[in-house]
């Protein structure tokens, strides 16, 4: 009987949901809300922030329930991470991802959009140590989200680093590094089974500053420039971002892996620095981010795949005054701890009169939120899931 009530709600219910595409971006623009600080808004605040901007794609590094209940009823789309230092059990116990997934996904659906899972942040190319854990924790994970037939609505990804690249210029010479082929290959191959993209954070800003004398600074903050070339391919780049987007498909069409989309997952400027970070000023951070909107906005993509529409999110809302290591690292935000404006890209900050104004703006958007039949049919999916799984 409860085989046959399993298979009655798949036909009624989630059939319809599957043929439905859902993903996990909507648009070209996106943003990080990383949380390392004690100074920066309520998550009710950041709701009616990223509205104001009319910024939908949110990407935070946890599953905080208090950003997941924030975000309920709003419309927004989000994608949770399981941190780095979950890996080694999520991986060596499916028991623990199915309860990962329950507590931090499958409780807050339908009226939260979680979108998609991040397994892990920028784990290959650098300490060994849990790098062997990420296929296992992808798998885990995924398999519990299939199980929950979620796995058209929740999408499973990991976000590299460019440390996981070899001789990424010119862009067609770029190759995985050897030390990474072991864990990157097999990787790769089930995103491909599970129809995943390669997401790169991908910062310009920090090529510039180890080899200043090599790139120019136009060309990293897409102002017009000379641009560069490359050799096999003959073509050419007017802005380092594209050329790094470029290196990426590079590196995975000569793994085997040419179909793949690449999905920039952290991209941005840092508005001030030390001393040796001579780049890092806020009228170069307002130049890249400016910039980079226009350039998302052309929905185009890159020299290598111009099919291939360039999708990324920038980090980050805010400045993160917790974060150890040089002073950029805590200077990356679009917007100051009161909900201001860093710097004029076109976004408005909160009001600076009250929270009221923004608690108000809230409940505009909770009444107006999502609503629609697909919200209900998901209901009533979740509802039925939960009944014949007992």
């Amino acid at each position: 009987m409860k085989s046959f009530g399993v298979h009655l709600f798949f036909l009624l219910f989630l059939a319809p949901i599957a043929s439905v595409s859902v993903q996990a971006f909507t648009g070209t623009y996106g943003i990080n809300y990383g949380r390392i600080a004690n100074n920066i808004p309520s998550p009710d605040e950041v709701v009616a922030l990223l509205r104001a901007a009319k910024i939908k794609n949110v990407r935070i590094y946890d599953a905080d329930h208090s950003v997941l209940k924030a975000f309920s009823g709003t419309g927004l789309e989000i994608v949770v991470g399981l941190p780095n230092g979950n890996l080694r059990d999520v991986s060596a116990n499916a028991d623990h991802a199915k309860n990962w997934v329950n507590d931090n996904v499958l409780a807050y659906l339908p009226d939260t959009h979680i979108r998609g899972i991040a397994i892990g942040n920028e784990v290959l190319g650098g300490s060994d140590e849990i790098s062997g854990f990420l296929l296992g924790a992808v798998k885990n994970v995924y398999n519990a989200v299939n199980k929950l037939k979620l796995s058209h609505i929740v999408q499973i990804t990991t976000a590299h680093s460019q440390a996981v690249f070899a001789n990424s210029f010119p862009p067609s010479s770029c190759v995985f590094r050897d030390n990474v082929v072991q864990y990157m290959k097999p990787l790769l191959e089930f995103f491909s089974q599970i129809g995943s993209p390669f997401c790169l954070n991908a910062y310009p800003f920090l090529a510039y500053m180890y080899n200043p004398e090599q790139i120019d600074i136009n060309y990293a903050l897409f102002l017009p420039t000379e641009g560069a070339n490359d050799p096999k391919t003959k073509l050419h780049y007017d802005n380092l971002l594209d050329a790094q987007i470029d290196a990426a498909y590079a590196a995975l069409e000569a793994a085997g892996f040419e179909k793949m989309e690449v999905i920039i997952t952290e991209t941005g400027w840092a508005s001030k620095g030390d001393e040796n970070e001579s780049a890092a000023t806020a009228n170069n951070a307002r130049t890249y981010n400016y910039n980079l909107r226009k350039r998302l906005a052309k929905m185009k993509g890159t020299p290598l795949r111009p099919k291939n529409v360039v999708k990324a999110y920038v980090f980050a809302i805010f400045n993160e005054n917790l974060k150890p290591g040089p002073t950029s690292e805590r200077n990356f935000g679009l917007f100051k701890p009161n909900g201001s404006i860093s710097y004029d890209i076109g976004f408005h900050g909160l009001e600076s009169s009250s929270a009221d104004s923004s608690l108000s703006s809230l409940e505009d958007i909770r009444a107006h939120g999502w609503s629609g039949s697909y919200s209900i049919i998901l209901t009533i999916s979740t509802a039925l899931l939960l009944v014949f799984s007992k």
